[in-house]
């Protein structure tokens, strides 16, 4: 097992920088294209040129590791000293390629500072509505459907590594504790007013990609991911006789693999009841960094201002003890910093003959007899009966007397609120307050669930007891509710509420 990772092994040799530099010239050759190289060709390609000797004995020790391979270099001798030597023509192996991959990601990840990307957003939105238009289509075009949906990952993937990079950077600079005021408040502006465009792209953007994400799975989204897993699986090479058609396996694969980047991707846009999306939480976090980044100019005002801090407090306090004239001033200084007094004012012992002032030098005082359990436990126990238990029973029946009034109030209000049918917010009449209450918490639910560009939205509450369908219409009518306390009015809508624990004893009776 230790053998399948001896390719990492030049990253901790000693003459690692020689290693990596030999390693990056194979990489560079391999992006122009060219796959066998000389020893004499990597040290042109070496920035640090070393010896040919040296170079030539690092390429030995990398084909012992297998990053590279070694193959009998034939080509025209020119001189007899090469006609003596061993001659090679080097090339990277699979997994001395794979561990340059490694390295690269690595290295790109810990130097990422990432971003919020609103061109992303706009792109996302425009390969969308491509796609929306392809489903119009009864067969829609497969090559064009699969490359709108690889651009569409490969933008995505971009935008939410950006997204989740650039917020662990901005939380890092929020810690900072030692930044200049000055250039950090230009800082500050200047991020200030990028979170807010972006959060301004986001919440505008966001919501045209949630309508489309809509607008196609009402399309039946599911036969364009279809369309893009087979045309990969078509590229299967076939298997051996007698096998099944590998294209069949290939496209279960696929289609599994594009349903599972859609449910994500759709996670990342569109909020469920008790699911908020990714870009609602981005959004909320990016809000959030504005008052933390105004807090730390503040705490910077402060020390520019003269206020000084618990370290520094020390920091003067030990100066003060360093130029103190005498042992006396030292105990006057410790007694003003830090209040050493007596503590027999405690009464932590009930054998104390005499209470004495608390100013009373230690040496002037009599002595306190310490309890031996004190000292072998660290507590203390008064002698005597223990204190009573307080009889807390009037105050259990009064908390349990409120509860069951408030929980008969609402199944009163769920009993009066919920419909058999659907039905006009204009028609629900007069309601009483506690009713009404529960009417206004179902109806702020649902307008808070609502996506721009839907007419029906369906929701919870967050207890689970009522669930409640809201329909848009259009023939402009307002609704009037009226309470004791006054009237409600807004515009008409069509409402059904459904009372869940109603529901719930229906069906264990039945």
């Amino acid at each position: 097992m230790q053998g399948d990772f001896t390719p990492f092994s030049y990253l901790t040799a000693p003459n690692e920088r020689l290693y990596r530099a030999v390693m990056d010239a194979f990489v560079q050759a391999k992006r122009r294209f060219v796959v066998h190289l000389r020893p004499e060709d990597v040290r042109t390609s070496m920035r640090d040129a070393a010896e040919l000797l040296v170079i030539t004995d690092a390429l030995a020790r990398l084909v012992e590791w297998g990053n590279l391979r070694a193959d009998p270099d034939t080509s025209r001798v020119t001189s007899v000293e090469d006609f003596h030597r061993s001659r090679f023509l080097y090339q990277l192996t699979v997994p001395g390629e794979a561990v340059e991959q490694a390295v690269s990601a690595y290295d790109e990840a810990l130097g990422r500072r990432g971003a919020l990307q609103a061109v992303a957003l706009a792109d996302i939105a425009m390969q969308l509505r491509a796609l929306t238009e392809l489903s119009e289509a009864a067969q829609p075009d497969a090559a064009k459907v699969h490359l709108l949906l690889r651009g569409l990952v490969d933008r995505f993937t971009d935008l939410a590594g950006n997204a989740r990079a650039f917020m662990s950077s901005l939380q890092r600079t929020i810690d900072l504790h030692d930044a200049d005021a000055d250039v950090f408040r230009a800082y500050k502006d200047r991020l200030i007013d990028y979170l807010e465009r972006f959060i301004k792209d986001l919440v505008s953007i966001g919501a045209e990609i949630a309508a489309l994400i809509a607008e196609l799975e009402r399309r039946d989204v599911g036969r364009l991911l279809a369309g893009a897993a087979w045309r990969e699986a078509e590229d299967a090479a076939p298997g051996a006789s007698g096998e099944d058609d590998p294209r069949a396996v290939e496209f279960e694969r696929g289609l599994q693999l594009w349903q599972e980047r859609w449910q994500g991707f759709c996670a990342w846009f569109v909020s469920e009841p008790h699911h908020p999306s990714q870009a609602k939480l981005l959004r909320a976090q990016a809000r959030a960094a504005i008052p933390q980044l105004l807090q730390v100019v503040a705490v910077l005002n402060e020390r520019r201002s003269g206020r000084s801090d618990r370290s520094a407090d020390f920091r003067a306090l030990a100066q003060w003890f360093a130029e103190a004239p005498s042992e006396d001033e030292l105990h006057r200084l410790w007694r003003a910093s830090f209040g050493l007094n007596g503590a027999r004012h405690l009464s932590a012992n009930e054998t104390a003959d005499a209470m004495v002032p608390a100013q009373t030098p230690w040496a002037d005082a009599p002595p306190l007899v310490i309890s031996p359990r004190l000292r072998r436990t660290g507590s203390y126990e008064r002698r005597g009966k223990p204190s009573r238990v307080v009889d807390r029973s009037p105050q259990r029946a009064y908390l349990a007397d409120l509860a069951r009034r408030e929980s008969a109030e609402a199944a009163a209000a769920r009993e009066l609120l919920a419909t058999s049918r659907p039905t006009r917010l204009s028609d629900l009449g007069e309601l009483d307050p506690a009713a009404f209450r529960t009417f206004l918490a179902l109806l702020g639910d649902a307008l808070a669930a609502r996506v721009p560009g839907r007419r029906v939205v369906e929701t919870t509450t967050s207890d689970g007891t009522m669930a409640i369908r809201l329909t848009a219409l259009d023939d402009g009518r307002r609704a009037v509710i009226r309470t004791p306390d006054g009237s409600f009015r807004g515009p008409d809508h069509l409402v059904e509420i459904v009372d869940l624990l109603a529901a719930d004893i229906d069906e264990q009776s039945a």
